[in-house]
């Protein structure tokens, strides 16, 4: 994993899962991967819906104490890509090419335009391209 990649949202949920599972080893692992190498990279998206989950269906909740802390810890230093005209663009041309949800083509234009290598996540089809960025479940096989 020498090239920069790109986290989807359901790897952090499973890093914090309440219940010890394969997913949650190997999500932890990714998080720490990315945050020690600096090789990572997520989008303003990613941290919208992770704590609109930690919020809302985690047990226990997640507080706001411990939110902030997450933040800090683990998005700040992966946060690359915000929102932007460009990236829009890019989402309507993929959305128009590949017929993705609409989230979906913001988390590949936010992996592309971060310059990416790989997507790591299971909500897209594991080994799908789209142009240099390589789509990988980290939990086929599990």
């Amino acid at each position: 994993m020498n090239d920069r990649f790109f986290l989807d949202t359901n790897i952090f949920v499973y890093s914090l899962a309440a219940n010890p599972s394969g997913k949650k080893d190997r999500a932890a692992e990714l998080v720490d991967h990315a945050i020690g190498s600096g090789k990572g990279v997520v989008s303003y998206l990613v941290v919208q819906e992770f704590f609109s989950v930690a919020f809302r269906r985690f047990t226990p909740k997640m507080t706001f104490a411990e939110a902030e802390q997450y933040l800090a810890t683990t998005f700040h230093p992966l946060l690359a890509v915000h929102s932007s005209y460009s990236l829009y663009l890019e989402a309507l041309t993929l959305s128009r090419r590949y017929s993705l949800s609409w989230y979906d083509c913001l988390i590949v234009g936010s992996a592309s335009e971060s310059q990416c290598k790989i997507l790591y996540s299971e909500d897209l089809q594991d080994g799908q391209s789209f142009g240099n960025l390589k789509v990988q479940n980290p939990f086929a096989g599990l």
